[in-house]
């Protein structure tokens, strides 16, 4: 889909794709999931090469920034959230000093914003490197939302794993606390996945934000300058945020699976009691069930409910004594 946005408005301009030529006062050029037929209009009326998702993908740095025919090419990956998933997907940018284009694949908040702003004729979007300090500031608020998300989630396992009623509640069955921490562990992996993808999107604007002040120095208004220092700064606060949320993460990955031990520490022990607990009895019926003619038992009138005693005594004695000691 192929959206052209005038300056200081929020119309949507529909483009005539066998044109040579953009219509009037296009600052922004936004290519969500383009066609063939939407690329050619762009790189014929724009004259700048419009990159595919193959080479948004790639890491190395000289892909992601790199200058072709006087205008910027920048790409990263960006953060979406759908439904309760945190995903990452490929955004990239070619900006000049006349037009700015964007090109993504997903449906992103942070240009619904940006857009928004253009309706209030914001005076941060009035050209088109102010255009691109306000997808970067939203997309900054929005990675600001989602660590806050994931504090929350990470707050209520915490909780849940050390609150001293769960703790304390030992008639729940052994398949249910299993699956209570199975549970417990996929929302850690959740949130564990979430600030790997942040990662890589602060990542990618804090490579891209020093690379556009060094580059585009002749044509950069003040303004923008100025708005790019911020973003430098929110994102390193938000970076600092992130590697605190990472370690809580770790932290209770351990506390999660430390319970998982001790479950299972708990269920060896009692197999191993039982184990203990079954020996004598079946040592003391293995020895006269042997029927040797000279035992001397055999002639016993009570020796049956002897050995039924002896048997029961033998399994009763370990019990109390494994209990006295508070093996169970």
């Amino acid at each position: 889909m192929l959206e052209l946005h005038q300056l200081w408005s929020a119309e949507k301009i529909t483009p005539d794709l066998a044109s040579d030529k953009l219509p009037p006062n296009i600052g922004w050029i936004d290519l969500h999931n383009p066609t063939e037929q939407e690329v050619a209009y762009i790189e014929r009326a724009a004259g700048l090469h419009v990159p595919g998702r193959d080479k948004l993908v790639e890491i190395e740095n000289s892909s992601r920034l790199h200058i072709e025919d006087g205008a910027l090419y920048l790409s990263m990956p960006a953060v979406f959230k759908s439904g309760e998933k945190v995903g990452r997907t490929p955004i990239g940018f070619l900006l000049t000093p006349k037009i700015v284009v964007t090109v993504r694949f997903e449906e992103l908040k942070s240009f619904e914003d940006v857009i928004k702003r253009f309706g209030k004729k914001d005076q941060g979007c009035h050209e088109p490197i102010g255009v691109f300090v306000g997808i970067l500031e939203a997309m900054v608020d929005r990675i600001a939302d989602v660590l806050e998300v994931v504090e929350t989630g990470l707050d209520d396992i915490s909780d849940v794993i050390f609150r001293e009623e769960a703790a304390a509640d030992k008639s729940q069955a052994p398949q249910r606390e299993t699956e209570r921490l199975r549970g417990i562990l996929r929302k850690i992996g959740r949130s564990g996945d979430s600030t790997s993808n942040i990662r890589d999107c602060l990542l990618g604007i804090g490579r891209i934000v020093p690379y556009v002040e060094n580059h585009a120095t002749d044509w950069i208004s003040s303004d923008a300058k100025q708005r790019l220092a911020v973003i430098k700064q929110d994102v390193s606060s938000l970076d600092d945020y992130k590697t605190h949320l990472t370690d809580k993460i770790q932290f209770l990955l351990d506390a999660t699976l430390g319970l998982t031990n001790i479950d299972q520490n708990n269920i060896f022990r009692i197999l191993t009691i039982v184990s203990v607990v079954g020996i004598p009895p079946t040592l003391i019926a293995g020895i006269y069930g042997m029927n040797f003619k000279n035992m001397p038992e055999l002639n016993w009138e009570l020796g049956y409910v002897i050995g039924l005693v002896v048997i029961a005594l033998s399994g009763i004695i370990p019990i109390i004594w494994f209990k006295v000691k508070g093996w169970f």
